[in-house]
Parts: structure tokens; sequence; C-alpha cells
């Protein structure tokens, strides 16, 4: 029963449990993939099914993590599946389970609101926009969040982070040059500059010229157009009226 109902994996040489880094990062993948489509399919649609099928998926995969045994989470052991053939990066399993005990309470306030009380409104945005960031650190930069804001709360402080930040000192870690920081630099201007031109020669130009008030011609309403354009009650409910004719390029 012990091997069943435990936290991470005992090994010899290492002070702490660990979790294998890889298969957590792989598995953060897979829900942050899974979570992004749910929000954007109730931002874009109005359809809040999805999201309320993949929060209960998401608590049911948490509650497995945090009160049984990370092995027998099922994006865990996907992730790990995806990554059998690379090398194992061992990490320290206290922080990770703090952090993961900060991602069920977020599931269980979207169940109350999104699943149980069907609740439409900005706290859901905040909610899954705090899950989104979350995952999105940990899968593409291997930064835990919650692993740091374990040691704003812990005297012993984490082990066996992500990539050695624990142990490794700042000063030796790699900055950035003068050139990168050019070279970013150069390219957040051109990408602002072609963003520019697009916008100036995409449909939306006819939006700006009234909002500027420039004279344009006053088309004849088709009805047609009228009725695609009609705002629906979910986008109202949501205060998002102006978002969904943007999104659908209404006038």
């Amino acid at each position: 029963m012990s091997a069943i109902l435990e936290f991470g994996e005992t090994i010899e040489g290492y002070a702490v449990p660990v979790l294998n880094e890889r298969a957590v990062r792989a598995g953060a993948g897979l829900l942050f993939f899974l979570a992004i489509v749910a929000f954007m399919n109730a931002w874009l649609t109005g359809n809040f099914q999805p999201t309320r099928v993949f929060v209960v998926a998401f608590l049911i995969d948490f509650t497995l993590r945090i009160f049984i045994n990370p092995r027998y989470a099922p994006s865990l052991i996907v992730g790990q599946w995806m990554v059998r053939r690379q090398q194992t990066e061992w990490t320290g399993a206290p922080q990770k389970r703090f952090a993961w005990a900060i991602g069920f309470a977020l599931a269980l306030s979207m169940m109350y609101l999104v699943v149980l009380n069907n609740v439409i409104g900005p706290i859901n945005l905040i909610v899954c926009a705090a899950c989104l960031i979350l995952l999105f650190f940990e899968t593409a930069f291997g930064i835990c969040i919650g692993c740091n804001i374990y040691n704003f709360f812990n005297q012993d402080k984490a082990q066996l982070c992500p990539g050695g930040v624990c142990e490794v000192p700042p000063a030796n870690t790699p900055g950035i040059g003068m050139m990168q920081a050019v070279v970013v630099a150069l390219f957040a201007v051109a990408v602002g500059g072609i963003a520019q031109w697009v916008y100036s020669t995409g449909p939306q130009n006819v939006r700006i010229a009234h909002q500027a008030g420039a004279s344009v011609p006053a088309a004849p309403i088709d009805p047609a157009e009228a009725e695609r354009c009609k705002v629906p009650d979910f986008a109202k409910a949501m205060g998002h009226e102006e978002k969904w004719k943007l999104h659908n390029n209404c006038k």
C-alpha cells in the first residue's frame, strides 16, 4: 500500500523524493494544449462545454497527483511515455506538490464556478489565464512558478530544481549579450512595422477611418449581413459585444 500512496520516488543519493522533470513538463504541455483549445472555444464561439469537460478532467488528474501518486495521473502517464527515450532529469518532489496544490485550488474554483453554477464573467477569465500561465511557463521554459512561491513559505528551500537553478549561482549562468539585445530590439521594431502595414491595408481600415472621423461613403445595409452580425446573447452576458464584432469583422 505504501508503494501506491506516495509522492515521488526515493532514490539513493538524493536527499528528497524526486520526480522526472521531463515527464512533468510533457504532462504540463498536454494539459496546456487541451486548456488553450477549451479556452479559445469559449472565448471565440461561446461554447463552454469543452471548458467544463476539461475542468473536471483537470481536477481528477491533479487529485490523483497530489493525494494518490503522480505515477497514476493520466497526463503524467502519457507524458512519461512521450519522453520514454529521453534521459531522466530528477527534480525535487516537495516543491512540485506545493505547486500542484495551487493548480488543484484553481481547478476547484473553476469546478464551482463553471461546472456547478454555470458562471460566465471576468472571474473565469482570470482563473483560466492563471492556469494557462502556470502551465505555459512549466512546459515552455521549465520554470515552475509555484515552486518559486514554495520558497516563501518554507524554511527548507527547494532542492533539485529544473535546470539546476537552486544550486547554480546566478553569476555562473550566461546572460544576454549586447548584440543579442540589439537583434531582439530590431526584430520587435520589424514586427511592429509589419503589423502597422497589415492593419492599414486590412479590412479593419474602414472601421479605423470611421473612428477617426474620415468621410467614408455609406454602404447599403445587407439584411443577411445584419443578421450575421447580430451579437449573440452569450457575448452580451460576458460584456464582450465589441470584441465579438471585432472577431467577426462586423461594424
